[in-house]
């Protein structure tokens, strides 16, 4: 059985450009829009998940309305010479009347239910003197986009910027550590300088006891020889009177 017709009207239709340099993120937008008396389900999916980020890429349209889809492109080396095989596919149904869990809606859906359109994907390079402007264009979409996703959390977990006198405390806190570690510098050189000078005091105290010991021993030595010489002189006198 043939699936029936898009309800959603998609905006483009069958091409999704996105404009370079490719250095940076590039944002191109889907606009889905709802004509009929019913909300409509849809899902965005691609055929290269890793390559691009899709917000949002499912919901709810209700009736008579639309929305708008932003697809960012991650950076990537740019070769003109390949073509891009990249596809989008978005994929919608009614709405039953008393839906309350979508993701079983989606799991109980029988395939004569889904309606699909297929878009495929062009990557442009643009002269010169716009790519500026367009890096510029870009950034700013990607910017806003994080900054409404941002604005969606607790307080607590969005960056805040800091006061000045929170700026001045930190700053006195770094003036006095620093200077802490330069009293330890210091103290340490003294301690370097104090040590140096007791081993000097030792080895010159070390080295007097060893010129006053090598003194007493030349001096007991010479006493020695000197009582020798005496006993012998005694000795040759006592034995010519013995004779």
């Amino acid at each position: 059985m043939a699936r029936p017709e898009q309800v959603l009207l998609l905006e483009p239709q069958h091409e999704l450009k996105f404009r370079g340099p490719f250095s940076d993120v590039v944002t191109t937008n889907l606009k889905l829009s709802n004509p009929t008396d019913r909300n409509v389900c849809f899902k965005v999916k691609t055929t290269a998940p890793r390559r691009y980020c899709v917000r949002p890429n499912s919901g709810i349209i209700d009736a008579g309305t639309s929305i708008n889809v932003s697809v960012m492109l991650q950076p990537f080396d740019y070769d003109p010479n390949e073509k891009s095989k990249h596809k989008f596919m978005v994929q919608s149904m009614l709405a039953p009347p008393d839906m309350t869990d979508m993701e079983g809606v989606w799991k109980e859906a029988k395939p004569e239910e889904l309606m699909d359109s297929k878009l495929r994907c062009v990557f442009e390079m643009p002269v010169e003197n716009e790519k500026t402007h367009d890096m510029e264009s870009n950034k700013m979409m990607s910017s806003s986009l994080l900054k409404s996703d941002s604005s969606s959390l607790p307080p607590k977990s969005m960056s805040s910027t800091l006061d000045d006198g929170e700026v001045k405390k930190i700053m006195e806190e770094c003036k006095r550590l620093q200077m802490e570690a330069q009293r330890l510098r210091e103290e340490n050189k003294q301690i370097r300088e104090d040590d140096g000078l007791r081993m000097r005091k030792s080895n010159m105290m070390s080295s007097q006891h060893t010129s006053v010991g090598m003194k007493k021993e030349e001096g007991m030595s010479a006493r020695t020889v000197a009582l020798i010489v005496l006993f012998f002189v005694v000795g040759i006198i006592v034995g010519k009177l013995v004779l």
